[in-house]
Parts: C-alpha cells; sequence; structure tokens
C-alpha cells in the first residue's frame, strides 16, 4: 500500500497502524503498509474490489482483530483493551458509515441515535442528537422509522448515527459505490462536512473515481 502524498512529522496521530496482517480461514494472508492520518485529516483507502479494503477498515475500527500488528486511536491501542472495554471506546471514539444504513428498524431516526449513545456507556442527551440532526437536515424526521425515509434520508441518519457521540475518527465503507454522480457528490459533501464540523478525521475506503479526485491524502492497496 503506496500512499500518494508524503506525510513527515505528523503529529499527533488521530490514527497509527503499524504491521498489520490479517488471514481469512482458508485464505492467502493479507499484509497491509503502515498508515496515519492526523488529527482532522481526511484521507482515502483506494483499491479494486478483493484487494482489503473492507477488511483493513474493520481493522482500524475495533472491529476484526488482526493476527499480527496494532493500531492506535488517538494514542489508545485498540486491541490492547478487553472486549467490553474497546466496544465503549469504539462507540466514543469512532464512527463507522458502513456501506449498507444497518439502521434499528424497530426504533426511530431519534432512538437509532439514542441507542448508538447508550452502547458507548454515554448518558442520553436529547441537545446533541436533535443539534445532530438539525446538522443534516433530518430534524423533521427525527420521528420516523427507516422505512418511512428515502434512500437519500436514510443514508443521511446513518451518517448522523455515525458521528452523536462526537468521534475521533469518522470512516466510511464505499458510501458512493451505489449512487449516481449528484447524490454521490451530495453524501461526499455530507461526510467532509460532518468530519469537519466534529472535528474528526475522516477516512474513507473506495474504489470510486468521484471520491479520488475529491481527497489528496490516498493510500493504496
Amino acid at each position: 500500500m503506496n500512499t500518494t502524498q508524503h506525510k513527515t512529522g505528523i503529529t499527533p496521530a488521530a490514527i497509527r497502524a503499524t504491521g498489520i496482517t490479517y488471514r481469512y480461514r482458508g485464505g492467502t494472508e493479507l499484509r497491509f503498509a503502515d498508515l496515519e492520518l492526523a488529527m482532522g485529516t481526511q484521507g482515502l483507502i483506494l483499491g479494486n474490489s478483493g484487494s482489503g479494503k473492507t477488511t483493513l477498515l474493520h481493522i482500524l475500527c475495533g472491529l476484526l482483530k488482526p493476527q499480527a500488528g496494532a493500531v492506535w486511536i488517538n494514542g489508545q491501542d485498540l486491541y490492547a483493551l478487553p472486549s467490553r472495554e474497546l466496544d465503549h471506546f469504539r462507540g466514543r471514539n469512532i464512527g463507522v458509515v458502513f456501506q449498507e444504513a444497518h439502521l434499528v428498524k424497530s426504533l426511530t431516526v431519534s432512538e437509532n441515535l439514542r441507542i448508538a449513545r447508550q452502547f458507548a456507556g454515554l448518558p442520553a442527551d436529547e441537545t446533541r442528537i436533535q443539534d445532530v440532526l438539525a446538522s443534516l437536515a433530518l430534524d423533521a424526521y427525527a420521528n420516523r422509522y427507516p422505512q418511512q425515509l428515502s434512500r437519500g434520508q436514510v443514508q443521511r441518519a446513518a451518517i448522523a448515527r455515525a458521528v452523536v457521540n462526537r468521534p475521533a475518527l469518522l470512516v466510511a465503507d464505499e458510501p458512493t459505490s451505489a449512487l449516481d454522480d449528484d447524490n454521490a457528490a451530495k453524501v461526499l459533501k455530507l461526510l467532509t462536512e460532518q468530519a469537519s464540523i466534529q472535528g474528526a478525521t475522516l477516512l474513507i475506503a473506495t474504489h470510486d473515481q468521484r471520491v479520488k479526485d475529491n481527497i489528496s491524502i490516498q493510500y493504496r492497496l
């Protein structure tokens, strides 16, 4: 994995990964070059389908433990944490926008944000929830269920859930792959704007040329 932008002296790092390897059962071993992003920056993980983008992203988010190597988020070694502590740390510090929204269909939009805070061990904060929904033009839809939303509204609700806990790191996995040009531009703008609003580092895994043209820090698998 190579970077198209040389980054010397980056301190402090919001995210740093060194010596990462992962082997799927019965599969080949994936080895990833070291990665580092400074606080508040925006970067891409690039590669063709099957190159390991999603695997690496899940490792960086504390969702998939590597066979070797270490991941630090704001100085914390993720995989040195016990399972429950890792869950809480991830919930408080890492916001994830998956390829599919994975909103809880039996909960309203605002309830999906409340449960995100609960899973992170954080207290309820209705003001914070309303502020996030308003920033994504979702305040009028707070009491609607996911199935009552348009596709674009569901995407925005997923982003709202990812940022409600003020994460240090916001990551997105192929957020524009199934979208037309207009909607892809809107989603990319929402992600970059929300990262800036929250003061979060943004990391997107993609093979979409439309995204590549907008973010200069790039790690290629």
